[in-house]
């Protein structure tokens, strides 16, 4: 019955969803496109192969995703590997990181005939899905189907746990239907039983996320990118990186900046926004603030009067972060969550963030543990902290290897997730 009144209520919604859908459509083209797919209209192999179904929703699942998708790409060679995202940042990311070797659409709605179109076309062994994105009608209609669910990489923060908790047994009735939960810390696991997951079918494995992958020429591409940017300035510049920041953040960056090269002028500001649709506006902030930007998508030259670097190109976070000296992480000095902090932990960099970390809770407290994440709640806190790092070389670069470390000891994800899969199919 729950699980009826919320499809009505779905259904109900639908027109003001597809309103949503075109209002987004006018500040990012690409959600105009490609309708049918969410309404699991699309071509499919036929007859039917045999697939595994990856779900990641937008671009940090799938950057997440990208081992074990590569792991089952090589471990089923005779399998599908169904990939699907909501967003369009989403499907970019998946077409850059697999091209053809992975068949993607857009996710349906969670509509059961949209649903069951989707699941008649791809025709699962198995449905891996990424972190926290549960659907009653598609956990629903996977089991019905006989088809293993593993919520994988699984995180829960207290605020999303209440949320859940208010729909009773909707959620309940939901999270008993999926076959598997593999957390990434055990608050998470915790959060999943409390709301009524099975204990004996969850498993804290930790993230993915410290499986990333770093490509063995990316030092060496991130010395050539950072050789043409420094060109015409001294060599000892330093590049400071602000990274997946959203809207009320770049305000309190480019003041904090001030403030650093109060102390430091030669030092340089790259500037990379969450979503590309902000970029312009971006943009256009940076140069309200007569402050002088170089595009990174138009390879705009970085002369000795280039205060700002424009990140505004996608899929080169890690080249970006090579390229840097000193990283702060977005999404946290407004109360977004955060974003990965792995990444630039991974290179070697000392990593800064604010105090709003709720989506990346233990990853922050294992790097704060390990000397390797300073918190910062203001952006005078912010500007301290880099004038700090860059006054004290020693102390940038033991941080930075710090969290390099951490990234490495924590390995081990992969494994035992790949492992959960192949036992559920089985």
């Amino acid at each position: 019955m729950p699980r009826l009144i919320y499809t009505l209520v779905y259904y109900l919604l639908l027109p003001l969803i597809i309103l949503r859908l075109l209002y987004r459509a006018w500040k990012a083209p690409a959600y105009a496109r490609r309708w049918n797919e969410r309404f699991g209209f699309f071509k499919a192999s036929n007859p039917p192969m045999k697939s595994i179904w990856v779900h990641s929703v937008s671009v940090g699942e799938t950057i997440a995703a990208t081992p074990l998708v590569n792991a089952l790409k090589t471990r089923y060679p005779d399998h599908r590997i169904v990939v699907t995202t909501m967003t369009p940042t989403g499907s970019d990311r998946v077409r850059a990181i697999h091209g053809d070797s992975v068949f993607h659409v857009y996710v349906p709605y969670d509509l059961p005939g949209a649903v069951n179109r989707f699941l008649d076309r791809i025709t699962p062994e198995l449905a891996i899905i990424m972190e926290t994105e549960l659907w009653p009608n598609t956990i629903a209609a996977c089991h019905k189907r006989h088809i293993p669910t593993l919520l994988t990489n699984a995180r829960l923060s207290e605020r999303s746990a209440r949320g859940y908790a208010k729909l009773g047994p909707l959620t309940r009735g939901m999270l008993q239907q999926l076959s598997f939960i593999a957390a990434q810390a055990k608050d998470d696991a915790e959060r999943f039983i409390q709301l009524g997951h099975p204990r004996c079918q969850t498993m804290v494995t930790g993230t993915l996320k410290y499986d990333l992958n770093v490509e063995k020429t990316l030092s060496d591409k991130a010395k050539v990118l950072r050789a043409h940017w420094l060109s015409e300035r001294l060599a000892s510049t330093k590049i400071l990186i602000a990274a997946s920041t959203h809207k009320g953040e770049e305000e309190q960056i480019l003041s904090a900046f001030e403030k650093v090269r109060g102390q430091h002028k030669d030092t340089l500001l790259l500037l990379v926004p969450r979503h590309p649709e902000r970029f312009n506006d971006v943009h256009a902030l940076i140069t309200s603030q007569n402050l002088s930007v170089a595009r990174r998508s138009s390879n705009e030259p970085v002369t000795a009067s280039t205060d700002v670097i424009l990140g505004d190109t996608m899929g080169e976070m890690m080249l970006l972060f090579s390229a840097s000296d000193i990283s702060f992480i977005g999404g946290s000095l407004v109360p977004v969550g955060g974003h990965n902090l792995l990444e630039p932990a991974a290179v070697g960099l000392p990593v800064i963030s604010g105090p709003h970390l709720f989506n990346f809770a233990d990853v922050a407290t294992t790097l704060k543990a390990a000397n390797a994440l300073s918190v910062v709640n203001n952006q005078e806190e912010l500007a301290d902290r880099m004038i700090t790092l860059l006054d004290d070389e020693a102390l940038r670069k033991s941080t930075g290897q710090a969290g390099k470390r951490v990234v490495e000891q924590n390995r081990g994800a992969l494994e035992k997730q790949l492992t959960l899969a192949a036992s559920l199919m089985h």
